[in-house]
């Protein structure tokens, strides 16, 4: 890997400059220790370089624990939303190969899957401004996404009454259009239960107590060396810590969030274009 692929990446990311902007104000606190070992109070605050070792091990498996589990999060919210946009394409080929509906329904059923993504991106974010969307009529739901999918399912039944779809028909498009509030119901989950408070700041007092003595352990050893040592283990440290807390919440707007945005064009465009098609 080139030298710029490694330093470009911090320097265009705003939580690797964050990251690395912390590791630097660790770095000038190593002066402290390094200072005192070429001055008369050498064999002050000296600390033995074993502990670390130790503290390193168990700070290692704590901060993996920690990664992994908010990772975790942001795949299941990825995979939800993959299936997202199956369950978009899916619905949208269903209805178009098996029910022969009046235009006016039909239309209305490419709005409202259409409209749903988008509904629920804003849901999971700061809230939804149903102004911003015709498929509400003017009314203010509680719950956005549930309305659109209780819209969808009297259009359903309306063709079901008319005998434009039978029974086997029903089943077959009600299979996945109640996945949209299956899928619905998995991101609130994620959204609304993070890793337990405690856990996150007892994580957070771990780095901050490693990093506030780890410079006093190794200086006696490495001298001017515990500087640059220094601002690298904090730059670690701090980063796994930072990545973790972001990619916890992926349905934000930060860098390392999902791009909801993209996959509501995506499924916009492919069910337009299946209705579209349909229409020739």
């Amino acid at each position: 890997m080139s030298e710029k692929g490694i330093v470009t990446p911090i320097a265009y990311s705003r939580t690797l400059l964050h990251v690395a902007a912390y590791a630097m104000l660790v770095g000038l606190y190593a002066v402290l220790p390094t200072l005192k070992e070429y001055s008369r109070y050498q064999a002050i605050a000296d600390l033995p370089a074993e502990i670390h070792a130790a503290l390193t091990l168990v700070l290692g498996w704590l901060l993996v624990f920690r990664t992994n589990t908010a990772y975790a999060r942001w795949w299941e919210a990825r995979t939800l939303w993959g299936a997202l946009v199956n369950a978009c394409r899916n619905l949208a080929v269903k209805i178009n190969i098996l029910v022969h509906a009046e235009d006016e329904f039909r239309e209305r059923s490419r709005e409202l899957i259409v409209q749903f993504p988008p509904v629920l991106k804003d849901h999971l974010r700061d809230g939804v401004d149903t102004s911003r969307y015709a498929v509400f009529d003017g009314d203010r739901p509680v719950h956005a996404p549930s309305e659109i999918v209780r819209q969808l399912y009297g259009i359903v039944r309306r063709w079901k009454h008319s005998g434009q779809i039978d029974g086997e028909e029903l089943r077959t498009i009600d299979e996945e259009l109640r996945r949209f509030l299956d899928i619905c119901g998995g991101c609130e989950r994620i959204r609304k239960t993070r890793i337990a408070r405690s856990y996150r700041i007892f994580a957070r007092q771990c780095v901050f107590l490693f990093l506030a003595t780890f410079p006093w352990g190794i200086s006696n050893d490495f001298g001017v060396w515990t500087i640059p040592l220094t601002v690298i283990v904090a730059y670690f440290m701090i980063g796994l810590e930072t990545v973790a807390e972001h990619v916890e919440e992926p349905f934000g707007l930060d860098e390392d969030d999902l791009d909801l945005e993209g996959l509501c064009q995506t499924i916009e465009a492919s069910v337009n274009e299946i209705y579209t098609k349909a229409d020739r």
